[in-house]
């Protein structure tokens, strides 16, 4: 690796090359620093930091966004050949002709990561000192915080394959620990072991994409596969698409990896919205996204993207529409609403922008969904199940405010942020696939009716509370944040489309396609009358009905499969676990019976000889003079038969 590095000044770098950053761009690595810095301090402080932690690690996050600001105005100020800035730090592999550098790389693509990352995490990080007061682990609490935001600065900001993996993997790890942050109850330890293991079988499909990259294209930098790619054979290009889809799936909960995300919400309410809403499950997005040129380059491979999200979209919607628990129901949404963004990405250059438009969007308005679900959970003494709430609309105005504000946006009525992301989405895979278009916007009336029962069943109709429980507001550090993110739900949308003009911001890396089809103001009308449709449905079952305390049991066998998750466990079970188990227990039989089998046999057979042998050593003189005596007439007898024939 040639150190003599200079700053990029044009995207004309040669494949493989890593290029030092200077100046302003010289901040770079410091926004994985900060973080990292922050968790390693926390959890080495130990108990002394309870008092002070939390103060810290936000004021940890609030400077990484401090930077994330800096580098986005001087990367704004950059021409637009010259936005994609590399920072080569070390080689931290190099081994004979193998090396791996530990660089960098800041982007347009990689540069609305880190202000989602920074900023939408600055403000869970306030919401959460709240949120968290009575937890006497608050400290540990924010440090895997920090170290999850680390983590996933890492990730996006590799400048290969495989250091993304490092991000990728710290990315899991930090999501085990705060899934099962409150370890002392089973169903978030075993939420937590769930999440990891069900990773794993996605990450593996990241380790073989990035084996595949360096055995058929030498290297596994972006610049060099992007400039490698279209030289390898079709088939091996296809399987390093799948491979990466595998990984996206794992990480983004996509089907048929998707159960984790369920039974994640058994981790702290500022958790299911930081990693569970805007930045872990999106990783699979940007990977698919960032792989743009392989994924281009097989039909095969984005058709397979494609389908994945249409069949999330629409399982992730209809679970939403079965669940109770407020926490599972968004993130039944969180499923869904990831699914259009893999939709949109496997439509290739037509839909790549809109992918990360939706993320986006989808990262403001669900965490400000999560934030308000749990504020409603702490005026309610934790409650989650819908069907014991009911007229919070006024024991809570704000919650409520902010909460309807979401709602808007993600069922995407305009102006809100969701529905100019959501319909650019829907009128691409219209015109380019008409049955994922239908799906899609079949999508977006579940979508309506689910949010709509949820609004209903929480905020209005009559009171279904405990005896004992007093519904009151949040404090204002909780309630702030949600009042920001709530700004954003209702404008972020129209100011990235039609300010910030986020198709010219990323075109450079993702390319772009404008969408031919149908008529924008037609396909407009066709989404709101689907969305108005799902509104009147669920608005006139919970809102204009009594609603029972308790889950009536006489219900439709969708209703049954949406509340079992649409069997996604047994799905797994079927897939994965149990075909693993047989595959164990085989090469356990092999180990035991072949492979150990030959080497004990050899060994027992040998000594079996051994101890015949030794038989023979007799130690009389006169046994041996015998033997030989024997030996002589036997061979003589020999000699003289060869003679005679």
């Amino acid at each position: 690796m040639n150190n003599t590095l200079a700053v990029l000044a044009s995207g004309e770098a040669s494949p493989g090359e890593v290029v030092q950053a200077t100046g302003t761009f010289a901040l770079i690595v410091a926004l994985i620093a900060i973080p990292a810095a922050g968790a390693v301090l926390l959890l080495l402080a130990g108990r002394r930091a309870n008092r002070w932690g939390h103060l810290l690690g936000t004021a940890i996050v609030l400077a990484a966004f401090a930077v994330a600001c800096v580098l986005f105005v001087a990367l704004l100020a950059q021409p637009e050949d010259a936005r994609t800035i590399n920072q080569y730090l070390w080689d931290w592999i190099d081994v004979g002709t193998f090396q791996a550098p530990f660089a960098l790389q800041l982007d347009p693509l990689s540069m609305v990561f880190v202000l989602l990352i920074t900023g939408v995490g600055s403000l869970i990080h306030i919401y959460s000192i709240s949120y968290m007061e009575h937890d006497p682990e608050r400290r540990k609490f924010f440090a895997y915080l920090n170290l999850f935001i680390a983590a996933m600065l890492l990730l996006v900001l590799a400048n290969n394959y495989l250091l993304l993996y490092v991000g990728w993997e710290g990315v899991g790890l930090a999501s085990y620990l705060l899934i099962g942050f409150w370890f002392h109850k089973p169903s978030a330890a075993t939420a937590a072991k769930k999440a990891f293991v069900v990773n794993r079988v996605g990450d593996f499909g990241l380790s073989l994409a990035i084996m595949m990259m360096f055995a058929t294209l030498g290297t596994f930098t972006f610049e060099g596969v992007n400039a490698t790619v279209g030289q390898a054979d079709s088939t091996m290009v296809t399987w390093i698409g799948l491979a990466l889809l595998l990984a996206a799936c794992g990480k983004s909960a996509q089907f048929p990896l998707q159960s984790w995300l369920l039974d994640a919400m058994e981790g702290p309410t500022p958790v299911s919205a930081l990693i569970h809403a805007a930045t872990m499950v999106t990783a699979g997005v940007y990977l698919i996204v960032r792989s743009a040129e392989i994924f281009n380059l097989s039909e095969t491979a984005r058709l397979a993207v494609v389908i994945v999200g249409t069949i999330t979209l629409l399982m992730g919607a209809v679970i939403g529409s079965a669940k109770d628990d407020i926490k599972k129901g968004l993130a039944g949404s969180t499923m869904s609403q990831i699914g259009y963004m893999f939709l949109a990405a496997g439509l290739g250059p037509v839909g790549y922008v809109f992918a990360i438009f939706h993320l986006l969007t989808h990262g403001i308005f669900k965490a400000l969904l999560f934030l308000s679900a749990g504020s409603v959970m702490h005026g309610m003494d934790d409650e989650v199940n819908m069907r014991h709430y009911g007229a919070l609309r006024k024991a809570m105005m704000v919650t409520w405010a902010v909460f309807g504000i979401g709602y808007l946006s993600i069922i995407g009525v305009p102006p809100f942020a969701g529905f100019w992301s959501k319909d650019e989405i829907i009128h691409a895979a219209w015109a380019e696939h008409p049955i994922a278009g239908f799906a899609a916007l079949v999508g977006a009336g579940v979508t309506a009716f689910y949010m709509t029962r949820m609004m209903a069943m929480t905020f209005y109709g009559k009171a279904r509370w405990d005896d004992g429980v007093h519904p009151h507001e949040s404090s204002a550090v909780m309630t702030i944040p949600m009042i920001i993110l709530a700004l954003g739900s209702a404008v972020a949308g129209y100011l990235m489309l039609y300010t910030a003009n986020i198709e010219e911001w990323l075109a450079p890396v993702t390319g772009y396609e404008e969408v031919d089809g149908i008529a924008t103001p037609v396909m407009i009308a066709m989404t709101l009358t689907v969305v108005v449709v799902g509104v009147v449905i669920g608005w006139r079952q919970y809102a204009m009905r009594e609603v029972p305390r308790v889950a009536p049991t006489q219900v439709s066998a969708l209703t049954v499969a949406a509340r079992h998750d649409l069997y996604g466990d047994a799905v797994n079970e079927a897939l994965f676990m149990r075909p693993g188990q047989h595959l164990t227990r085989t090469l356990v039989w092999t180990d035991n019976k072949i492979v150990d089998g030959a080497v004990n046999g050899t060994a027992a057979g040998i000594g079996g000889l051994s101890a015949r042998m030794r038989r023979w050593q007799t130690g009389y003189v006169r046994s041996y003079a015998l033997t030989m005596l024997l030996g002589v007439v036997v061979l003589g007898a020999v000699l003289a038969l060869g003679v005679l024939l």
